[in-house]
Order: C-alpha cells, then structure tokens, then sequence
C-alpha cells in the first residue's frame, strides 16, 4: 500500500512542477456534479455536452482493463502505470476534463489511445489548431471540446504533439523520444463543453 501511495504521490509531484512554471494559465480542477468517472481506467469519464448529451471517454493502455484508479479527491484521480514509464492523471474541471499524461523516461510510449463514445448526432470534425470540436449534426453547433494536445518536459520546453483519429479513437502522438527531453515529459489531453 505505502509503495503504490508513493508512486502517486510522484505523478502528481511531476506534474505539479512541470505545470507550476508553466507561466500559463491552467484549466482549474473543480469537483463538476455533471462529470461522472467510472473506477477502473478502461472505464474512463463521462463529460457534459453543451446540449446536454454527454461524451464518454476511455483511457487505453495495456495495463488499463484492471488499472484502478487512486482517487486524491473527487476531482483529481491517478492510474498508474497504464503503460510503460508512464501514469495518467485524471482532473476534473469546470467545463469538462482532462488527462494529464505523465512519462517518466524514454521507454514510455509515444501514443496514447482515448476511446470515444459520442451522445446521438454527434461527430467529431477537426479543428485548425489540432484539436476536435463535438459537433451536433442538426444544427451544426459545437457543443464539445478537445482542446490541441501540447507536451512539455520538465524545463518547459516543448515536445511535439499532436492527434489523429482512428475509428472513433483519438491517438494522441507525444514525440519525446526525438526531442531530447528531460523527463517527466508531460502531455495534456483536455476536453471542454
């Protein structure tokens, strides 16, 4: 217990400090009623639509079927381990989520795979900047958010990342094992209503 409590405590310790000399501003975590996390990592969450739907989003990896999650507090959870080298950490904020991806050497992978479960006439279309807009297909209103990844090691200095879509999967691409980083790398999926 005391060994797994230790290996939270320096996920979210990396990512602390990555993200406190950031110098940008940061969504804020906020215990959201309208968000729902299920307890194993394959479970994912589900998030609020802006029509009032909702988007569910899983978290893969290879250890994710039985990763339970340890949950700080209702908004903040970890899965450790979902992959080599790397841990995942689960925020909820005030529009939505977001998973911020921790690796902690160059054996972690460098994609990362969000199964999506859209609400009825939703689709994903993409957006200039890299991210997806949840789209309502009636109305052509974007009522949903995925926010352009971004990576950054632990001087702040950035690593590419980008997405793509595989079926209904958004692939999360982290290029730091050719970008000379000092690790944590940290990668920030974020979904918003």
């Amino acid at each position: 217990m005391r060994h797994a409590r230790d290996e939270v405590t320096t996920a979210v310790e990396a990512a602390t400090r990555v993200l406190s000399i950031s110098g940008r501003s940061e969504p804020p975590e906020f215990e959201n009623p309208d968000v729902s996390w299920g307890e194993l990592a394959s479970e994912g969450v589900w998030a609020p639509t802006r029509d009032g739907q909702r988007v569910h989003i899983g978290v893969a990896g290879a250890a994710a079927e039985d990763r339970l999650a340890s949950v700080i507090r209702p908004s903040l959870r970890v899965f450790l381990g979902l992959e080599t080298e790397t841990d995942v950490i689960g925020q909820t904020t005030t529009a939505g989520v977001r998973f911020i991806t921790v690796l902690h050497g160059p054996g972690a992978p460098e994609e990362f795979r969000f199964p999506l479960r859209l609400g009825e006439g939703l689709s994903l279309d993409p957006t200039p900047s890299g991210g997806y807009d949840v789209v309502h297909d009636r109305y052509g209103a974007t009522v949903g958010r995925f926010y352009s990844p971004w990576g950054y090691d632990s001087l702040y200095r950035a690593i590419p990342a980008e997405y793509h879509l595989e079926g209904t999967t958004i692939v999360m691409t982290v290029r730091h094992r050719d970008a000379d980083a000092l690790y944590p790398v940290l990668a920030d999926p974020h979904y918003a209503r």
